[in-house]
């Protein structure tokens, strides 16, 4: 089937919960094999031996996207264990929620750090392991960035994450041209409002922050421009990143793929 993994090795960042972890267990029901980068290494084996568990093949690892040498180690750890890298999901980040006057330069430099230092280390080093490989003739692969609707438009209170997840359209567009010889694609997924606890953090916060009712955040803000006044799920997002894993041309590549029950249409 087209949509199976075949024993690719699937690096995913902030698997050990959320959407990554989602897409931890979708990739490794497909076939693949499945390394769970965690700045929790605990809550990374949990999930790890889940998937092992239930009968896939998975490795945790402790990353902190934003340390260099923890980045360059978990992906030598995942090259010795597997022999290989051929998928990266950059998922990994966080959400801090204030007015622009009212951000701290700490606050924002952490932001950008996870989200799009985050994103380059650890596309470098996938990348330099791929043309490795491509050289021993063994070309392809898979980068798939975890972007936001904010990737395309703005919100009030989130200008590091929109700044940064805008950010990562012109980071993966230009692996998308350097990658090329060696047969790796690179992609942004761009999902709606999904109930992870991120989401869910943000809720009384906006709610506080604009002086309204926690259902009309949800109702008014978050899903405001919605064809259907729905939540994208884990698992609209997970099948999405599956289907960008296992496509095997360089015809889709440097895209951003937006689902958001039609928030945002491009």
């Amino acid at each position: 089937m087209h949509n199976q993994l075949n024993g690719k090795v699937c690096l995913v960042t902030g698997a050990a919960s959320g959407i990554g972890q989602r897409i931890a267990e979708v990739y490794a029901k497909a076939g693949g094999k499945v390394v769970i980068a965690d700045l929790k290494r605990d809550s990374a084996e949990v999930v790890a031996k889940a998937i092992r568990t239930s009968g896939g093949d998975a490795l945790a690892v402790a990353m902190d996207v934003t340390d260099e040498q923890q980045v360059i180690d978990g992906v030598a750890a995942a090259v010795t264990h597997y022999g290989q890298v051929d998928v990266l999901v950059s998922n990994a980040g966080i959400q801090i929620v204030n007015k622009l006057t009212e951000f701290s330069l700490a606050d924002w430099r952490k932001m950008l750090a996870i989200h799009l230092d985050g994103a380059f280390l650890t596309t470098r080093e996938c990348l330099k392991h791929m043309q490795t490989r491509a050289a021993q003739g063994k070309a392809g692969g898979a980068i798939v960035y975890m972007g936001s609707v904010h990737s395309h438009v703005a919100s009030k209170l989130k200008a590091p994450y929109v700044t940064a997840k805008h950010g990562l359209l012109g980071l993966c567009r230009t692996v998308a041209k350097e990658a090329a010889d060696y047969g790796v694609r690179a992609n942004v997924i761009c999902p709606g409002f999904v109930r992870t606890p991120l989401v869910d953090k943000q809720i009384p916060e906006q709610a506080k922050e604009l002086g309204i009712s926690e259902d009309e955040v949800i109702k008014d803000i978050m899903l405001k421009d919605t064809v259907d006044g729905e939540f994208t799920t884990q698992d609209d997002v997970a099948n999405v990143a599956l289907t960008l894993a296992a496509f095997e041309t360089n015809a889709l590549t440097g895209q951003s793929i937006v689902i958001s029950h039609g928030w945002f249409m491009q």
